[in-house]
């Protein structure tokens, strides 16, 4: 549902891009303006609460019954979706059919889920974001 949205709000507005050549310009800045708030978004607590939630491995005695299974499979797929939230945007804000920027954001989210210090994953990640915003702002900008 996520994917079919993304693709019709991409598809709009490269037709509002087609007849409006300002747009077009200002879209590269743009691009490296919402790498830049998906890097700034990984140092919040907000995004700490979500990646820890999402980190959380359930109890076995949680999950015995199908309608306890089915609740908390669905908080902790709304809870990996914010936790996401910051690397699915640099996703698509870069491009969603780009092979290299797909592969970066899954070993991205692969990483501070599964690594031991995942908050600290996590900084990590929004350092390399916030550079790789800065350097895609300059670029649109001319100065790279």
């Amino acid at each position: 549902l996520f994917g079919m949205i993304a693709f019709a709000a991409g598809a709009a507005l490269a037709g509002i891009e087609m007849q409006r050549p300002a747009l077009a310009r200002a879209v590269p800045t743009m691009v490296g303006a919402a790498v830049l708030i998906a890097g700034a978004l990984q140092f919040t607590a907000w995004k700490a609460h979500q990646l820890a939630c999402c980190r959380e491995i359930p109890r076995l005695e949680r999950i015995l019954k199908a309608a306890t299974a089915w609740r908390h499979g669905l908080r902790l797929g709304l809870n990996c979706c914010g936790c996401c939230a910051g690397p699915t945007a640099s996703l698509l804000a870069i491009g969603i059919m780009d092979l290299r920027t797909m592969a970066v954001v899954t070993a991205a989210v692969t990483f501070e889920r599964l690594a031991p210090a995942g908050e600290r994953a996590a900084q990590a990640l929004g350092i390399f974001a916030i550079g790789s915003g800065l350097f895609l702002v300059a670029q649109a900008v001319g100065l790279g």
